[in-house]
């Protein structure tokens, strides 16, 4: 599978236009919705202004002033990386995005008009080697079409009018056959498009907890700004050194510059992160709830299992030979080109020897399945055609056992036992019935995916439900269930009751996710906190999620709440780190900064730093460095561990809140002596 491809941290390009991009983002207009580093480059203006006015020594002021300035340039340089990240990417998809022309339909007649003037509802049509000129839902006819522009995927899919796989994409290419198309987007606001605007970062808005993070952070920078303006009397009455650089650096070492200048890098990075894996979420809000979900909604076919029943075993009623079963079975499947079908004369030739026999001619006549017969197989006439010699039925048992009060016959209990038998292992029964006689039950199984288990156990670690949606009848889901190890199930399931079921489990204070692809789906997926659509679905459906998986892989729905997981856990972790940060230099600086003044505050200088004007330079320098190595952490994401919520706060509390603490005082004091060595205080 070949993915949207994200640029390495260290790609040459990708960092020189992060660097432009960063000094765009110095202007005071486009940072003060950034309160932090707002205040940062404050600092630094008047810092830079007071250089050669300041009672301090020149060359103290311009360090000073320099590293306030990188302090706000690395700040930018973070969100900038991510947005350069996300712009490098955008670039594959901006390659789909061509200028076309479209054959509309105007009164049963085709006209050749410009892509970029059809609008929602117009008719268009669409041959092999044409480009879709837009997004839009197949109306009339089916054809393959490549989508690897957009998927990654080489592979060409079917496109169909009346199923749950109807909709196409702009930018992709019909292969084989002719669909008309009705165009379902506004030129400029394509599925494309909005997926080059999100991935590039160009409408990303923040999220609830990212606002509610900013406001306070904000708030915090307020607090630290009263203790300083407040500290100048004091320092000024005991005859401390107070200046302009001095009370700047103080301010800025207090806030929470850390987290202030990574927490729009961590929101990309996490859509970036999707992105990786094929998924477009049309909000950055979906991204963080995804991080909050705790119940799992999932389709059962396709999703936990493989998707296609495949015949495992058969099964003869009292008193019929083995052979003979197997002899029917297959003869009723030779024509039938589902999986089901293919797979009972495989079973047949594998198993029991019995070559595929040809019998699609004058004296033999598939009965395909239908929906409402729910049966399918074939008739036998004699060499003059005048009568059948032989009907051979398989389908569902109610199914067959109307068909045989139908002929005249019943249905035998002991046959009823073996379908009850093998509904509660999980399989799904079809019973074969020649003239009025029951031959026995063949066994389908839907299997289990590999490995599906352990991801549903990891899952409930980490204190999230998961309920199998499906519409077997209750024994079978109730098999599959615990074969799965899902923790609930639901069967025989309508669109209303999974609607209904969602709004049950939000009213409980759950927040939930669910993954579907068909217009029935449309509902529950717009209830849904997180509602993944497949990208081979109907137009309403992916208008409804408010996430797009490319692949149309279900399961992707476990690694997409494992990307929000991940990314609430490192913007707490860096929080946490940023806030014990402030703490330390507090008391690391104070005690520096005056103990000339008050030799009694001696003893608290800890980390005996040499002088006032050496602790404050090394903090500045600090701060500002602390910010580069915490970049690839922001973009990358704190490692994701299979534990509770509670274990993981714990754990990030103590190594990212100790740690935070413990760095300032190591770091400042090599600093400190690195200073001293090169005689720069």
């Amino acid at each position: 599978m070949k993915t949207l491809k994200t640029p390495s941290f260290w790609n040459y390009s990708l960092i020189i236009s992060a660097i432009k991009e960063a000094f765009l983002k110095l202007n005071p207009l486009t940072l003060w919705k950034n309160p932090v580093i707002f205040v940062t480059e404050i600092g630094a203006i008047v810092t830079t202004i007071e250089i050669g006015h300041s009672s301090e020594p020149l060359p103290f002021t311009i360090q000073i002033c320099l590293w306030l300035w990188f302090t706000v340039f690395f700040a930018n340089f973070a969100e900038a990386i991510a947005e350069s990240r996300g712009k490098a990417q955008a670039e594959s998809l901006k390659l789909s995005r061509t200028i076309t022309v479209a054959k509309k339909l105007v009164q049963g007649k085709e006209e050749i008009v410009n892509a970029r003037a059809l609008k929602k509802g117009d008719l268009v049509v669409c041959v092999a080697g044409d480009t879709i000129p837009s997004d839009g839902e197949v109306i009339e006819g089916a054809a393959t079409v490549d989508e690897s522009a957009i998927t990654g995927e080489s592979a060409p899919v079917i496109r169909e009018s009346g199923g749950d796989r109807s909709a196409v994409t702009g930018g992709t290419r019909v292969i084989s056959d002719r669909i008309v198309i009705r165009i379902t987007a506004e030129p400029g606001n394509t599925f494309l498009d909005r997926m080059i605007d999100m991935v590039e970062g160009a409408k990303r808005q923040k999220t609830p907890n990212e606002i509610a993070l900013t406001i306070l952070l904000a708030s915090l920078t307020f607090i630290f700004l009263l203790v300083v303006v407040t500290l100048v009397p004091l320092l000024k009455y005991s005859q401390a050194p107070v200046s302009i650089p001095i009370l700047s650096s103080l301010t800025v070492c207090l806030i929470p510059t850390t987290i202030g200048g990574l927490l729009s890098a961590i929101g990309i990075a996490g859509i970036d992160r999707l992105v990786q894996h094929n998924v477009i979420a049309t909000s950055g809000r979906a991204v963080e709830a995804a991080g909050d979900i705790d119940v799992l909604l999932l389709d059962k076919t396709g999703t936990i299992t493989l998707g296609n029943r495949m015949a495992t075993e058969f099964i003869p009623a009292p008193g019929i030979d083995h052979f003979r079963l197997v002899d029917a079975a297959q003869l009723a499947s030779l024509a039938d080109e589902t999986p089901e079908g293919r797979s009972i004369v495989i079973l047949a030739k594998e198993k029991y020897g019995l070559r595929g026999r040809e019998v699609l001619d004058n004296r033999a006549k598939f009965i395909p399945f239908s929906a409402k017969t729910r049966m399918s197989g074939v008739d036998f006439y004699s060499a003059d055609g005048s009568c059948c010699e032989r009907k051979i039925r398989k389908g569902a048992m109610d199914a067959i056992e109307n068909y045989l009060k139908e002929m005249g016959g019943s249905f035998p209990q002991p046959v009823k036992e073996i379908v009850a038998s093998v509904a509660k292992t999980g399989g799904t029964p079809l019973v074969v019935v020649e003239g009025q006689e029951v031959l026995g039950v063949i066994q389908l199984k839907d299997i289990v995916k590999g490995g599906i288990q352990e991801r549903f156990a990891r899952l409930r670690k980490m204190g999230i439900k998961t309920i199998m949606i499906t519409g077997d009848n209750p024994l079978t889901a109730a098999a599959i269930a615990a074969e799965a190890g899902v923790d609930d199930f639901m069967a025989q399931v309508t669109p209303e009751q999974k609607l209904k079921r969602i709004r049950q489990e939000q009213a409980l204070g759950h927040l939930v996710a669910m993954a579907g692809d068909g217009t029935n789906d449309a509902p529950a997926l717009a209830q849904a906190d997180v509602g993944v659509a497949m990208n081979t679905g109907t137009q309403a459906a992916r208008e409804a999620g408010n996430m797009v998986d490319l692949d149309s892989n279900p399961t992707k729905l476990i690694e997409i709440v494992e990307i929000g997981k991940q990314l609430l856990i490192t913007r707490g972790a860096l929080t946490t780190f940023s806030i014990a940060n402030d703490v330390a230099k507090y008391f690391a600086i104070i005690p520096a900064m005056l103990m000339s003044t008050f030799p009694e505050i001696a003893p608290l200088n800890i980390m005996q730093l040499r002088t006032p004007e050496s602790a404050i330079l090394s903090a500045v320098i600090f701060n500002a460095i602390v910010i580069v190595l915490l970049i690839p952490i922001a973009l990358k994401g704190v490692k994701l561990k299979t534990t509770s919520a509670e274990t993981l706060l714990i754990k990030n509390i103590f190594i990212y809140g100790i740690g935070g603490i413990v760095a300032p005082f190591l770091g400042i004091k090599v600093i400190d002596e690195l200073l001293f060595f090169l005689h720069l205080v």
